[in-house]
């Protein structure tokens, strides 16, 4: 067999990128861009104890020790549960890595790319060595083929277990899923298809997006991947969570599949909110979900009940903030004919229709003191009394209350009572607001940019890689329902065919041009001093080789953010028209 010629990195404009013809197997690939850039994004303080990769901080540990963690693992949770254990922790750091990737390597999107399997070899655990790369940002189509060298998982899965039926490389894999999965903005799976545990010569993984796997071939992997909370309790769920709902359900089973696949995620905040849900669901005791405005609270509340022993009884939600004071009392308890002007017939209220199911009492936190006394009552008997009745009515009801608010905070103010927070505390559960659960950006991205697509008939292809840039830096203080805003907006303007560019996701001019200096953090080139002489700076730039277009970028971003996000301010220092600069920004270097 002859040997392959040597894989040419080629960028096919700024979304597109290739790594072709294969690599021969064996060999490291020397034409990688170097791994200085990365090395020098490592920065120790031995004084503070502290290391950081770029702005993560990070810690050295003993291969030893990760490997007896490792091990200890799988004994306690079983191969399965720790292999989900184990992926997602991987999955974790290469979502930070992808993000590392894009902010340090701005000459190409494949060097960008590549940054990854050099990061990943940075860690110490594996030597990733890229055989195929095919990938396009906009319409989300990829294919990737990686052969990992030396991987930990695999030599000390054999040391511990001896020889694997199956391939082992979880952690591994898991970075390769996300990292890959935050490069595309879109969820990208790889299936490790040789492993030195298992006998094979190497391990070597293949990658492709989720619509191009068939179900069957990822059944291990994604299962590793999500809580197994909502896929054990809907027996009749499609494999592929990206399916149609599936024939033959009832009405309500179709409710309950569509709202548990749009329960999207695989953070470790994620996690936990669902191993907590999973554990109170088949009780009837009291939840009180906690978190900002946006983060899903409501959803939480619905699935918890859909997967309780509750699931096939009323789900009622009040809205405690949308209820004049004056009606909460009969929307809480229901009314008797007569009771006051306007009563012309006996309604039951929330409690009654809630009866042997589950009452969701949003943004409690808003009650009056008067009705915070009788939904005491009301929790504590388990009875309720309608408006003008003078008789009480046993109601068998599950609470599932939810704020925003700090209700210890609101107690010592005198505007919440202690009482009803010790009835309401008895299982709390706190939901990370997005900013903390970032690593679930991408699969959320996919998720909206399909069920936007699939309502309003749109055929949005993806994201551009600035569009991707931004919804990562994005603060969101709105959370997922501004994600989901931001994302519906942006297919509705997006022309079909194409992708979501920067202006469909922030429409005024402010606010793009804010998210244009964010997408530069350095904001000027690199190790470069204004008192330089021109003589050092014209010889110090050749030296180092830097590009024409990058100079260019570089003063064009130090310039705005000199000029504090204003375009046109930015424009008179350089001595050039705004509309060159803002074009020069919108279309960065490759």
């Amino acid at each position: 067999m002859s040997k392959p010629e040597k894989p040419a990195l080629e960028s096919l404009g700024a979304q597109r990128f290739t790594l072709q013809p294969l690599v021969e197997e064996g060999s490291a690939d020397d034409n990688h861009a170097s791994f200085h850039d990365l090395i020098n994004s490592l920065r120790f303080s031995p004084k503070e104890g502290r290391i950081w990769l770029d702005s993560d901080r990070v810690a050295l540990i003993h291969m030893s020790s990760l490997a007896f963690l490792r091990e200890q693992t799988i004994r306690k949770l079983g191969i399965e549960e720790a292999r989900g254990v184990l992926t997602r922790m991987g999955y974790s750091a290469g979502t930070k890595d992808a993000v590392i990737a894009r902010k340090v390597r701005t000459r190409s999107t494949l060097d960008s790319f590549l940054a990854g399997p050099q990061l990943h070899s940075l860690h110490g655990m594996l030597f990733a060595q890229p055989v195929r790369v095919e990938g396009d940002t906009e319409t989300g189509q990829y294919y990737g083929e990686f052969i990992w060298h030396d991987s930990f998982d695999a030599k000390h899965h054999l040391q511990a277990f001896g020889p694997s039926d199956q391939s082992v490389c979880w952690i591994q894999l898991g970075y390769a899923i996300g990292y890959t999965s935050a490069f595309m903005g879109r969820p990208i799976l790889y299936k490790e298809v040789e492993c030195c545990a298992a006998g094979d010569k190497h391990c070597r993984i293949v990658g492709k997006s989720l619509d191009e796997w068939d179900a069957k071939e990822i059944q291990n992997e994604r299962n590793a991947l999500q809580p197994h909370m909502f896929i054990s309790r809907s027996p009749n769920r499609s494999i592929n969570g990206d399916a149609a709902l599936i024939s033959g359900l009832s009405p309500q089973d179709q409710e309950a599949s569509s709202l548990l696949e749009a329960m999207v995620g695989t953070s470790p905040g994620f996690t936990t909110t669902c191993h907590l849900v999973q554990k109170v669901a088949d009780t009837s005791a009291t939840v009180l979900l906690l978190g900002a405005t946006g983060v899903g609270k409501g959803r939480f509340a619905r699935a918890l009940h859909q997967i309780s022993n509750r699931a096939d009884q009323p789900f009622i939600a009040l809205n405690c903030s949308a209820i004049p004071e004056n009606l909460i009392e009969s929307e809480l308890f229901g009314v008797e004919k007569g009771a006051f002007t306007g009563a012309t017939e006996a309604r039951p209220g929330r409690f009654e229709r809630a009866h042997t199911g589950t009452l969701f009492l949003d943004e409690v936190g808003t009650l009056s003191m008067a009705a915070q006394i009788k939904l005491l009552r009301a929790i504590q008997e388990r009875e309720i009394e309608r408006v003008g009745d003078t008789s009480t009515r046993k109601v068998d009801v599950r609470i599932i209350a939810a704020t925003n608010m700090d209700l210890h905070a609101a107690v010592k103010e005198g505007i919440f009572r202690e009482d009803l927070l010790f009835r309401l505390n008895v299982f709390p559960i706190n939901i990370p607001s997005l900013k903390e659960r970032r690593e679930d950006i991408p699969l959320l991205m996919d998720h909206f940019l399909r069920l936007f697509n699939n309502r309003h008939q749109k055929r949005i292809t993806g994201f551009s890689n600035l569009a991707v840039d931004a919804l990562y830096l994005h603060d969101y203080p709105g959370n997922i329902r501004e994600l989901e805003n931001l994302i519906e907006r942006a297919v509705i303007l997006a022309e079909d065919n194409k992708p979501i560019e920067l202006n469909h996701l922030f429409l005024s001019e402010a606010a793009i041009d804010s998210m244009l200096l964010k997408l530069d953090p350095t904001g000027s080139i690199k190790h470069r001093q204004a008192a330089i002489p021109e003589e050092k700076l014209l010889a110090s730039v050749l030296e180092e080789q830097i590009p024409i277009d990058d100079i260019e970028f570089g003063l064009i971003t130090e310039a705005i953010k000199r000029a504090n996000g204003n375009l046109s301010e930015a424009a008179r220092m350089l001595g050039v028209k705004r509309a060159y600069i803002s074009y020069r920004i919108k279309n960065r270097p490759a």
